[in-house]
């Protein structure tokens, strides 16, 4: 979607001689010793060659073609035209950067992909023992996303819970306002009623802040995460950020995969053992668990 949204203005907004001059482009790559294939050459050839390759990983990647190679080239790519004008990223990027390379554990590629067929024949000739370590590697990588998500909703929601205007439940009133965000003929359907702004305001601050919450609860995981995806495809509504919201919705998914699941278990068993080793460390061996329900239904019953 971001490369063919961009497509006919692409040497406008990310050619050689662009928006963005040239020597601020490399100034900036120096700055924050970074890199971008857009600045091996000037070449307008070189240019096109660049852009069309990352537009068609991308596709590869949207339709699971390549697997984890293409992934990892798209990652690449992606990087690069994010690096090129910095003025159009709108915090999907960001994402992108750290749930690529996560994905990388994962088997990404096993559902609604072109070549499902032929992975799963080249895994299956593949040894027992690495077809064995597939799977925990994959839960890593899921947990992985997962805590990722949560993280950057608590974060975002501790932010708001220490700015005024998100205490008072105004923020949304001014938000919808800013011209670059509103929506002529709906966003003031929301900021002219009180009732919507003040509800609005509070109702995503307490999301956003109890959304992990709500995931550590089986039964309330597909609710939590219905109401992300809810809540991201209604600022792609109203405020036009399309690329963070469908990157959002896109990791969100995550929260309806049966891995995750079997990711949280993992941390807990892992939690488990340090907390043991450290009581055992410590000269205070851990009894195990049926011990300590039964120590405590006597005592109960005493």
């Amino acid at each position: 979607m971001f490369y063919a949204s961009q497509y006919a203005d692409r040497h406008y907004l990310f050619g050689p001689s662009g928006v963005e001059s040239w020597s601020r482009f490399l100034t900036v790559l120096d700055e924050t010793d970074t890199f971008s294939l857009y600045a091996v050459s000037t070449s307008t050839a070189w240019f096109e060659l660049v852009f069309h390759l990352g537009m068609l990983l991308a596709l590869g990647v949207t339709l699971g073609v390549g697997g984890r190679p293409v992934l990892a080239l798209h990652g690449v790519f992606l990087w690069s035209v994010y690096q090129r004008n910095q003025f159009l990223l709108d915090g999907g990027d960001n994402l992108a950067y750290l749930v690529i390379p996560m994905l990388m554990l994962t088997r990404c590629y096993d559902r609604l992909s072109l070549t499902s067929g032929l992975a799963g024949r080249v895994k299956d000739r593949l040894p027992a023992g690495l077809r064995a370590a597939q799977t925990p590697l994959h839960n890593l990588g899921v947990l992985a996303v997962a805590a990722q998500i949560c993280l950057v909703y608590v974060t975002s929601g501790l932010y708001k819970v220490q700015g005024k205007l998100w205490q008072d439940g105004t923020a949304l009133f001014y938000i919808m306002r800013i011209p670059e965000f509103e929506l002529p003929g709906f966003s003031r359907l929301v900021y002219g009623n009180d009732l919507l702004v003040i509800g609005g305001t509070y109702a995503t601050t307490l999301f956003l802040v109890y959304f992990p919450l709500g995931v550590l609860v089986p039964k309330l995981r597909p609710w939590a995460a219905v109401a992300s995806i809810g809540f991201h495809l209604s600022i792609a509504f109203f405020m036009g950020l399309t690329g963070f919201a469908l990157t959002m919705v896109a990791c969100d998914l995550i929260f309806l995969s049966r891995p995750l699941s079997a990711g949280i278990r993992l941390a807990g068993r892992v939690r488990d053992r340090v907390t043991a080793a450290v009581r055992e460390r410590a000269g205070r061996p851990e009894r195990s668990a049926v011990t300590a329900t039964r120590t405590a239904s006597a005592e109960n019953a005493g």
